[in-house]
């Protein structure tokens, strides 16, 4: 899980890096060469009825550009028709640069971003138990700073409710961004959008759970002689 949570974050960063500095010109440019380009040409229906026979067929086309930037060489993999239209082997063009990462070829984005391939699509599938897992920590956390000083603390089976709220409400906030990027509006740091909804749910959750036995406690002062373990 652990390994999954870094891998999250990392590509979170890159997509949001590359979506700042592309947005703000800060992308460091660099004269480079063509030295190959490939085609990929890929046909299909694109669906239509259950037996996937009354779609339109669709020819779709991608390309993987190598590049000398400098004494390196660079490969994009992945670029679509109409980034790649025009170029050609042995053009001097100017790439949009990354952290060393190609972003633009000629003023055209090539940068893949998220897409349905590699890691993404497993980091896309496991999101739900990753978000689920970031809300438990969040509440674990919250629980053990406010059960300090020997005042009341919750049991795992109390911090339940507060947990499936927040995941809910995450669930919900994952839905909402893909009606959004159906419609065009898509964010690049949006793993930070669900988690961040459903931890703070749960802890406005946790808060009322606390209250509560706090103030059972204060009622019943002998019941809680000894704090229960978070």
């Amino acid at each position: 899980m652990a390994a999954l949570i870094l891998l999250l974050a990392m590509r979170t960063y890159e997509e949001t890096g590359v979506a700042h500095a592309r947005s703000n010109g800060t992308l460091h440019t660099a004269e480079a060469t063509i030295t190959k380009l490939t085609s990929h040409t890929t046909s299909g229906r694109d669906g239509g009825g259950q037996d996937g026979g009354s779609g339109d067929w669709t020819v779709t086309t991608k390309y993987t550009v190598e590049l000398r930037v400098g004494d390196e060489t660079k490969t994009v993999d992945g670029v679509p028709n109409d980034s790649a239209n025009d170029l050609q082997e042995g053009q001097l063009v100017e790439a949009g640069l990354w952290h060393g990462r190609v972003v633009e070829i000629a003023g055209r984005d090539v940068w893949p971003g998220w897409h349905p391939g590699g890691w993404d699509i497993t980091l896309v599938v496991l999101y739900p138990l990753i978000m689920g897992y970031l809300i438990a920590l969040a509440m674990t956390a919250a629980a053990y700073l406010a059960g300090l000083g020997g005042r009341v603390r919750l049991e795992r089976q109390h911090r339940l409710g507060p947990w499936g709220f927040g995941f809910v409400v995450g669930v919900a906030a994952v839905f909402v961004l893909i009606v959004c990027a159906a419609f065009g509006n898509s964010i690049a740091y949006w793993p930070v959008v669900p988690v961040g909804a459903g931890t703070a749910a749960a802890l406005v959750g946790l808060r009322g759970a606390l209250r509560r036995a706090r103030a059972t406690h204060v009622a019943d002062p002998s019941s809680g002689s000894a704090p229960a373990q978070v």
